[in-house]
């Protein structure tokens, strides 16, 4: 079904404004800046997005929503639960190593946006709380469900960490020991008690 001249002038604002977020962050980039980087007109802009902070939620939810399809089609190749929590690092590192990246957009906004009870915020949880639901899911075929939980909340640390000290220049070790502890994790969780 071919899109209409309207959603695709909101995708293109979208788009526009998340280059833009995760460049200069949430509150430096300012409306204008979106509207003339898109080159939309403001009526346009407020049409789609009434709000700053619509637009800030739309971003971080079409940034998951890729993320969650890149993930979708790394679990589609199949393998044990190590080896789809080992492609969800493998993900990671590639990230971390693209000219792309500038740390985690999600943790940027959640510097800037610390209110629980801002829509942002929860865009924020929802794309977190997603990708440990992902992990926990994958290990329940490799341990209970109540370990599969602690573990797939361990590793999204991990992740989290080295996001962080990829975003400070350390790819390498970051990489390095979140994927061994993670992995290292899982084996200890296997093992009978």
């Amino acid at each position: 079904m071919p899109s209409s001249p309207a959603s695709d002038k909101r995708q293109h604002v979208v788009e526009t404004a998340y280059a833009l977020f995760k460049r200069a962050g949430f509150h430096a980039t300012g409306i204008d800046r979106i509207i003339a980087e898109a080159d939309v007109a403001k009526m346009t802009m407020y049409r789609h997005f009434p709000s700053k902070d619509d637009l800030i939620v739309e971003v971080l939810d079409y940034r998951a929503r890729r993320f969650d399809r890149q993930l979708d089609r790394l679990a589609e190749e199949g393998g044990t639960p190590e080896q789809k929590i080992k492609k969800i690092f493998d993900w990671h590192e590639r990230w971390f190593r693209s000219e792309d990246f500038h740390g985690c957009l999600f943790a940027h906004a959640l510097a800037e946006f610390g209110d629980p009870q801002h829509p942002v915020f929860k865009a924020v949880a929802r794309q977190k709380n997603g990708l440990r639901l992902r992990m926990r899911q994958i290990l329940t075929d490799a341990m209970p469900r109540g370990q599969a939980e602690s573990v797939a909340a361990a590793l999204l640390m991990l992740i989290e960490g080295a996001t962080l000290m990829a975003q400070m220049g350390q790819v390498d070790a970051a990489v390095r020991a979140a994927r061994k502890a993670g992995l290292g994790l899982i084996a200890a969780s296997r093992r009978p008690q």
